[in-house]
């Protein structure tokens, strides 16, 4: 039995509730593989489109109402992991049961320490939100502080930091819920970016990249492998290109070389990429996968997607 952190891509989740509610029914039957094969998993997902759609939802509200207050941002991504936290858990319970598997699921709102001194906060550089002109896009800057940029020439949206994890603040909640033998869903979207101040967390307008979440999750806890699925099958080099080749198999030293070469997208395969490797090399035995969704049982079983070794 290995403790496997999966962390799902929040497009695979739908862009409403009542697609989310269809997709998570298929979402969870890999996710319910692993866990039939005597696997201890941990569930960490991502919140893009769900979380817009609340930013979105409180933006519009807001500008046509004088009764609806505006909503902070940390509020949105706690939103965020509930109702995604809310319809897996429901999935997944279900989906336990019909194969008669006995195992809780529980959502913890999970908040991750992040150091206020992180160069992030002085280039924000996540876009959020809908898109608007450049003439709203200064209103909004001025009533709001919002940082505005202008979005491959289709209008502007707010960003706001990435900053790296450093602590999941509901760490001791977790492990003991691991050690009952539960199945927990946790660091939704990255987890609510907090900055400690005494014995205080305070939430910061800003996303961190749910895989490198998830991978300092996998750390904290001592996980066995990290498995990180997504749109496509393997690691690609010279993607979309007559010369791209798949890898199966690599080392995180060949892996690093092929970073420096510029094979991997920035906001797509890149940080990906990069939090398996912190998440392998800190530890001799680690092991990382980087699958689609459809094949994650394969992957663990070593027959589909990248395994990322030292």
């Amino acid at each position: 039995m290995k403790t496997i952190v999966v962390a799902l891509g929040g497009n695979a989740l739908g862009n409403n509730p009542t697609e989310q509610i269809e997709k998570v029914a298929h979402a969870v039957k890999p996710i319910a593989d692993l866990i039939e094969d005597g696997h201890q998993v941990i569930l960490a997902h991502g919140n893009g489109p769900q979380v817009g759609m609340i930013n979105l939802a409180f933006e519009v509200a807001t500008n046509h109402s004088d009764v609806t207050p505006a909503m902070p941002f940390p509020e949105c991504g706690a939103m965020s992991q509930g109702y995604i936290g809310y319809h897996l858990q429901n999935a997944l319970q279900e989906e336990l049961r019909n194969r008669n598997i006995e195992k809780h699921v529980a959502t913890i709102i999970t908040q991750v320490e992040v150091d206020p001194k992180d160069s992030a906060f002085q280039h924000p550089s996540k876009p959020i939100g809908s898109f608007y002109s450049k003439e709203d896009a200064v209103k909004l800057a001025a009533l709001r502080g919002y940082v505005m940029i202008e979005d491959a020439s289709r209008g502007y949206r707010r960003v706001v930091p990435s900053p790296i994890p450093k602590k999941i603040v509901e760490l001791d909640i977790i492990h003991s819920l691991i050690k009952e033998g539960h199945v927990v869903i946790t660091v939704g979207g990255g987890g609510i970016p907090v900055i400690r101040e005494n014995n205080k967390f305070i939430g910061v307008a800003a996303v961190i990249d749910k895989d490198f979440a998830s991978a300092t999750l996998a750390d904290q806890i001592d996980a066995d492998s990290l498995v990180i699925l997504t749109a496509v099958d393997q690691i690609k080099l010279n993607y979309k290109t007559p010369q791209e080749i798949s890898i199966s198999d690599i080392s995180v030293q060949d892996l690093n070389v092929h970073i420096k070469e510029g094979h991997f997208l920035k906001g797509s395969m890149l940080p990906k990429v990069q939090a398996a490797i912190s998440f392998v090399e800190k530890k001799s035995g680690r092991t990382a996968i980087i699958a689609s969704l459809e094949e994650a049982k394969a992957a663990i079983e070593g027959h589909a997607g990248t395994l990322i070794h030292q």
